[in-house]
């Protein structure tokens, strides 16, 4: 669960983020939408200690093995880092190494072991669709289409608690797109995980999406269900009115 309040942020005059009080619950896929500037990024940016907040707080619960629950925030320590998985941009992925390298790093650092990294990457053959292993190839010679999968498969591999993704369906090819639906759904099911995706194309965002967050100058103006896209006509009037 990751609980907001009165989270604030402001470049200058101009408010990026403004949110009195908000919770995202566990096994949910969090959908955020919003025109250009709405504060989609920023916000992420803020849950993830990337940028300074204002003001207000974040706080993350997450279950521990022992049955307790760790609440944090992210500027506390470093201990929220190992539930999290994360890609925002391509400053996330370390662009000299070949994917292969990439993940035997993050193996490394996370304590897992190599024959788990090479399993593990097993499970997103299909996404990777042989393009992106095997090819002998750094990551800053991907297609950026391929190195957007590179930073999913990075934020889901270590099997964290919650997963963020800002615009992953960006330089994805239609296959890629249904498949990264599937995969995403799946994913929070099967672990129970809270998934938070912020993206443009509003389609992909209803299918998956258990609920969304409509977001207008740093604001969350509405906070609608979408069991069996339920909010896809409330969404439209309002893009439609721009």
């Amino acid at each position: 669960m990751i609980k907001i309040e009165n989270l604030k942020k402001n470049f200058g005059d101009t408010i990026a983020c403004d949110i009195p009080a908000f919770t995202i619950n566990d096994g949910e896929i969090l959908g955020l939408v919003g025109n250009n500037g709405a504060g989609k990024t920023t916000l992420f940016r803020l849950l993830l200690d990337l940028l300074k907040a204002d003001g207000g707080t974040v706080t993350y619960s997450f279950a521990q093995e022992d049955g307790t629950t760790l609440d944090i925030g992210p500027t506390e320590s470093e201990a929220w880092k190992q539930h999290i998985g994360a890609y925002i941009d391509e400053g996330f992925l370390i662009d000299f190494l070949t994917p292969e390298e990439f993940f035997s790093f993050l193996g490394k650092i996370s304590g897992i072991k190599q024959e788990e990294v090479d399993e593990r990457l097993t499970q997103f053959e299909r996404f990777a669709n042989s393009e992106i292993f095997g090819q002998k190839k750094l990551i800053r010679n991907l297609s950026a289409g391929n190195k957007m999968k590179v930073g999913i498969i990075s934020a889901l591999f270590r099997h964290p608690q919650t997963v963020i993704l800002d615009e992953p369906f960006n330089f994805l090819d239609p296959t890629s797109q249904v498949l990264l639906k599937h995969l995403l759904k799946d994913y929070a099911e099967q672990t129970g995980s809270t998934v938070i995706i912020s993206s443009h194309n509003l389609q992909h965002t209803i299918d998956i999406s258990s609920r969304i967050a409509l977001l207008e100058h740093g604001s969350i103006i509405r906070d609608l269900p979408n069991s069996e896209g339920s909010a896809r006509t409330e969404l439209e009037e309002y893009f439609g009115a721009e």
